[in-house]
């Protein structure tokens, strides 16, 4: 598991004159957000969670009292250390693990880097960055991605885009 912090939401606005902001919620959601007390090394702390009834939040922190100031707090994503986050069972991961892991083929052949993970509904999808600046992707599943490890990610030969 990495130790960079992994991002559970970003700020996309104010909400309002005293000081709350509008939240794009990743992974978990809004229960994700209320296990924590604290978000960028203890910079953001909560007072306020509460979801805005369209898929994201409405947050307070005691940092921020005003509209201003949480306008300037737009773009800033709300970070967490890994440590923080809840242990995992067997065979399960949190997308952050692959990003940036090298990606080879089975007969072990570079092919490039992790460059994001999504789920669009059906499965897990890898976005691999190719050393070319283009990107493919590929179904996280064992037919196409055999194996993988903290070092790298194995993807099976038809399944490269070359």
């Amino acid at each position: 598991m990495s130790d960079k912090p992994v991002t559970l939401a970003a700020i996309i606005g104010a909400h309002g004159v005293t000081g709350d902001v509008r939240l794009k919620l990743f992974g978990d959601g809004l229960d994700a957000l209320k296990a924590h007390k604290s978000f960028n090394e203890g910079a953001l702390t909560p007072t306020k969670l509460r979801s805005d009834n369209k898929g994201g939040a409405v947050a307070r922190f005691a940092e921020c009292s005003d509209r201003n100031a949480a306008e300037a707090l737009r773009g800033t994503v709300l970070t967490v250390p890994v440590a923080a986050l809840p242990k995992l069972d067997d065979g399960e991961f949190y997308y952050s693990d692959l990003l940036g892991l090298p990606v080879v083929t089975d007969s072990g052949e570079p092919v490039g880097t992790v460059a994001a993970v999504e789920n669009f509904g059906a499965t897990d999808i890898v976005e691999i960055l190719k050393p070319d600046g283009k990107t493919f992707m590929v179904p996280l599943t064992g037919q196409a991605v055999p194996e993988w490890d903290q070092t790298r990610l194995v993807i099976a030969e038809p399944f490269w885009d070359k």
